[in-house]
């Protein structure tokens, strides 16, 4: 009951209908003969699983009204954001939650965050900041808009969460196309479910009237609610189905993440070597540590005879794509006293400020040595007073973040010898 003595307008989980339950009548109505799953050859990737549609819901209805672990609220950097969804988080949340949100200093574009609940019957709220959209940076936003989607599930496997509600969180002022973003959210919560179903009973997409009928027409691609509605979903999925984690993938990139963590680049002002690492690139839940070290040191070997810097691009890196002190510290005591003595500046580029704080406790209490040499980078701009554009390879994502966050940047600089 609420103050005023009215029933309340929370809705249990518990009380929804799963997907696998929704519209069962419909789904079939073109198969006039049912297909045996042994006459077809090709499968759709996102096969028919009865148990992840078991954890799946469409709702038609106002997240902050659920009853679950968590829900979601998207907004802006600043948390500040004033839209439908969370307007009536922050009302039925009451003004604690205004306060709390002061305490986390703002939130990037693609990361996720936790508050408490306060008034609601959700237990937590997670926060997230999705993409301004620009079809000329589309890369980039799609790239943001997984990340907050990966983010939430990730925070809330951490947590132990047992159910998630989801609003949409492109809102309406950024500007993603609807379709789109569905497509991205769909996917990359499928295949989370795939990986670490076990952590979550319940995940809800909860939906505008405006967004419902897109949502119905999706979800069949990805949760597909029978092997028939597998097939006949086969031909509408888009070209792009993501990785193996849903992340969108363009054949640039996709070299990089796959081969290429770490490539030598051309030289900075001073006639030095630069390595360049991308943070995203690294993947960590899929390597063994052990290998991992013999590959740096074969690639570094004959690059940290003679003077060289680092170029670390921490752009969209997610919390599982980045390597831990112990692997770091184990690193920096195995290798060579070369390394450590040649290594002339490790630019951090796009850092945020958890990297910044993890890397001053790393620096200050793990290896010492290092903390003069590291140089916080915001923009390519910044980058580019200390390494000629032309000589240093970009990975297409992080032009198209530092265009959207800093501007479009500029072929000729002024040199400088160092940041």
């Amino acid at each position: 009951m609420d103050p005023l003595g009215a029933p309340s307008q929370f809705v249990d989980v518990d009380s929804l209908p799963g997907w696998s339950n929704v519209c069962e009548a419909t789904q079939v109505d073109s198969y006039q003969n049912p297909v045996e799953k042994a006459q077809v050859d090709v499968r759709s990737p996102f096969p028919y699983r009865k148990d992840l549609n078991a954890k799946i819901i469409l709702w038609k209805g106002d997240v902050a009204l659920l009853n679950c672990t968590a829900i979601v609220n998207t907004s802006n950097e600043s948390l500040t954001d004033k839209n439908p969804v969370s307007e009536s988080i922050f009302m039925h949340a009451g003004p604690d939650l205004k306060d709390e949100l002061q305490k986390l200093k703002g939130c990037r574009t693609g990361e996720a965050k936790l508050t408490k609940g306060f008034n609601l019957a959700a237990r937590f709220i997670i926060h997230t900041v999705g993409p301004k959209y620009k079809s000329r940076y589309r890369t980039a936003a799609e790239s943001s808009l997984y990340s907050c989607y990966r983010n939430v599930l990730q925070l809330a496997k951490e947590q132990a969460m047992c159910s998630v509600g989801f609003c949409v969180i492109n809102s309406l002022k950024r500007c993603y196309p609807l379709e789109d973003a569905t497509h991205i959210a769909l996917r990359t919560v499928r295949r989370f479910l795939e990986v670490h179903g076990e952590t979550l009973e319940k995940v809800v997409f909860a939906v505008s009237e405006l967004e419902e009928a897109t949502y119905q027409k999706l979800m069949p691609l990805y949760f597909p609610r029978s092997f028939e509605e597998e097939i006949q979903s086969l031909p509408y999925l888009p070209a792009d189905i993501g990785n193996a984690e849903g992340e969108p993938v363009v054949p640039e990139r996709q070299i990089r993440i796959t081969e290429k963590p770490g490539v030598p680049d051309g030289v900075d002002n001073c006639g030095r070597t630069v390595m360049v690492v991308v943070g995203r690139n690294i993947p960590v839940t899929l390597i063994d540590m052990e290998k991992a070290l013999l590959y740096f040191i074969h690639v570094m070997d004959h690059i940290a005879v003679k003077e060289y810097v680092l170029v670390y691009f921490h752009t969209l890196t997610n919390d599982y794509n980045q390597l831990d002190s112990n692997f770091l510290k184990k690193l920096y005591d195995i290798v060579d006293a070369k390394y450590k003595r040649n290594l002339k500046a490790l630019y951090f580029v796009h850092p945020t400020f958890r990297s910044k704080v993890s890397t001053w406790f790393f620096t200050t209490f793990t290896v010492s040595g290092l903390k003069d040499k590291i140089h916080y980078v915001e923009s390519l701009q910044q980058l580019f007073t200390a390494i000629p554009p032309e000589q240093i390879d970009l990975p297409p994502f992080v032009l198209e973040y530092d265009a959207r966050e800093n501007g479009p940047y500029y072929s000729s600089y002024p040199p400088s010898p160092d940041l």
